[in-house]
């Protein structure tokens, strides 16, 4: 692994991991009326987008952390969505 994939992968974590306490908070308290509906779905689109190309482009810290990212953008969708 070169410095370049570590470096994108270090970026990864830290931008993924910066939705997690969003997810957990939402989960426990089902509020949601502070989550702005439209831009979770376009910011899961574009996540969804970023996924792909990390796909296509074999681009492992791009993929990770936005298929991660996708799951967590998604769950705090599903909650806004459901306990409006």
């Amino acid at each position: 692994m070169n410095f370049i994939t570590i470096i994108g992968l270090g970026a990864a974590c830290c931008t993924t991991a910066s939705f997690l306490p969003q997810a957990i908070k939402t989960i426990q308290t089902k509020d949601t009326s502070g989550i702005s509906l439209s831009m979770y779905s376009l910011f899961a689109f574009g996540t969804l987008l970023w996924l792909l190309y990390g796909i296509l482009t074999n681009n492992i810290p791009v993929y990770t952390a936005n298929g991660i990212t996708l799951i967590f953008a998604s769950i705090i969708l599903v909650y806004k969505i459901k306990y409006k």
